[in-house]
């Protein structure tokens, strides 16, 4: 069993506190936000995600803890894990949290007599541990990494609405360390994650493995969305069916016990939709194309594939004015809010500029979401939208209903759209419904 504190109460830092505490460890959760930290004290989940509520309630006051103070929790750990946020301004990712976060650390280290280790979980860019966490610890502490304090990257592989099994069954467990020292209290945190992959590495590559997988599932999204916009503009040809037909290859399938070939996982990347959005996978593409810039290298590739992302939205929004004929007097329902189902996160929801979009055109838009209206609402202030409570109640009266999101719920729009007199426009923007099961249907890469 280790000790530890983890820096943040975040999304990746309560998941990984509520986990760590599951597998057995002590655990410590800083969070300087006071609502927030007496939200979790009282055994509540601050977000929505999967399981996370059931862990917390049931760790809260033994294994897993809550603090205001870094000094206290590193005072009572071994690894101290840093999970803040990296907010991206266009040119470079915000250290400031983390840098923050360091000076806190540090001084608390000033004031230890034994070995701790610091480890970066927060996404940064390749560089930044050995860099300027390194340097502001130092200057902190007084003392020197390697020497007297160990230090290390531990990027985190977790998906929204998924994250509680993500970390509780991983498929690879990337740890960087300075020296061995470090690498070995690393091993010790993950030591009860028998059979999974433990990659060993320095901390700059530990990072730049991070930003290589979500760019490379970015990558994937925009190529299925660049051929998706190709067949419309051929005609004749479904989108769904030609990545059915790629899906099929030996390269995306996996051999189950009975010898059949099922879908791989990473398949579901390559299908087309109105893009990819959350708090990773814009934020990271966007920050390592900066930071390949920054140091004279044209990343071309990948900032592509940002442009097709952020051509998306628009695309939905046209095929929609051309089926209708024109979107001023229209009502459309926008059916989801989140960027991805089975979490409350907006995030770079391609949500929010459909329904401006949409807005501008002279439409009036009504928009429901299983669990992230609320959220929504706010990150759309000063937009005219009607929320409703449900499915029904959004598609009622609507000339035109666009699915944004894949929730399993909007999976019954057949059945709503059979109720009603006038049957809409049903544009899915997922492809996730049954196209002969609406009089009249559109979709991505039609």
């Amino acid at each position: 069993m280790s000790r530890v504190s983890i820096i943040g109460a975040g999304y990746v830092g309560l998941v990984t506190g509520v986990c760590l505490a599951e597998k057995g460890h002590d655990v410590v959760c800083v969070e300087s936000d006071a609502a927030k930290l007496a939200t979790i004290r009282a055994g509540e989940a601050p977000f929505h995600e999967a399981g996370l509520s059931e862990l917390l309630k049931k760790h809260i006051g033994h294994a897993f803890r809550a603090t205001g103070s870094v000094d206290e929790a590193v005072a009572a750990t071994e690894v101290t894990l840093i999970a803040v946020g990296t907010p991206f301004d266009g040119k470079t990712i915000d250290l400031s949290f983390v840098l923050h976060a360091c000076d806190e650390i540090g001084r608390a280290l000033a004031a230890a007599n034994r070995y701790h280790c610091v480890v970066v979980k927060s996404t940064v860019v390749p560089g930044t541990t050995t860099g300027p966490v390194q340097e502001r610890l130092e200057k902190a502490s007084g003392k020197k990494a390697g020497s007297d304090f160990g230090l290390g990257a531990n990027p985190e592989f977790l998906t929204e609405g998924t994250a509680i099994k993500d970390f509780m069954h991983p498929d690879r467990i990337v740890i960087g360390g300075i020296d061995e020292r470090a690498l070995h209290a690393l091993a010790e945190l993950y030591a009860g994650f028998a059979g999974v992959p433990l990659i060993r590495t320095n901390p700059s590559t530990a990072e730049m493995i991070k930003y290589a997988s979500n760019s490379l599932l970015a990558l994937m999204i925009s190529f299925s969305n660049e051929l998706a916009d190709l067949c419309t503009a051929l005609g004749g040809i479904d989108a769904l069916d030609v990545m059915h037909g790629v899906h099929a290859s030996a390269y995306l399938t996996v051999q189950n016990g009975n010898s059949a070939r099922l879908r791989a996982p990473i398949a579901s990347f390559l299908e087309a939709g109105c893009g990819f959005g959350g708090s990773c996978l814009p934020k990271d593409v966007s920050a390592l194309v900066a930071h390949g810039n920054a140091r004279g290298l044209d990343m071309g590739l990948l900032r592509e594939v940002m442009t097709i992302n952020r051509r998306r939205p628009a695309r939905v929004i046209d095929a929609v004015a051309r089926d209708l004929g024109s979107l001023q007097g229209k009502r459309v329902a926008v059916l989801g809010l989140a960027f991805k189902p089975d979490t409350d996160d907006v995030r770079e929801s391609p949500a929010f500029p459909i329904i401006r979009g949409l807005v501008e055109a002279g439409a009036s838009v009504s928009a429901y979401d299983p669990v992230a209206n609320d959220p929504a609402r706010r990150a759309l202030s000063g937009v005219t939208v009607e929320f409703t409570g449900s499915v029904r109640d959004a598609v009622r009266g609507a000339d035109a209903v666009v699915v944004v999101t894949r929730w399993k719920e909007f999976e019954m729009l057949p059945d709503v759209v059979a109720e009603l007199d006038k049957p809409p426009l049903v544009f899915d923007g997922r492809r996730m419904l049954d196209r002969d099961a609406f009089a009249r249907y559109d979709g991505i890469g039609l």
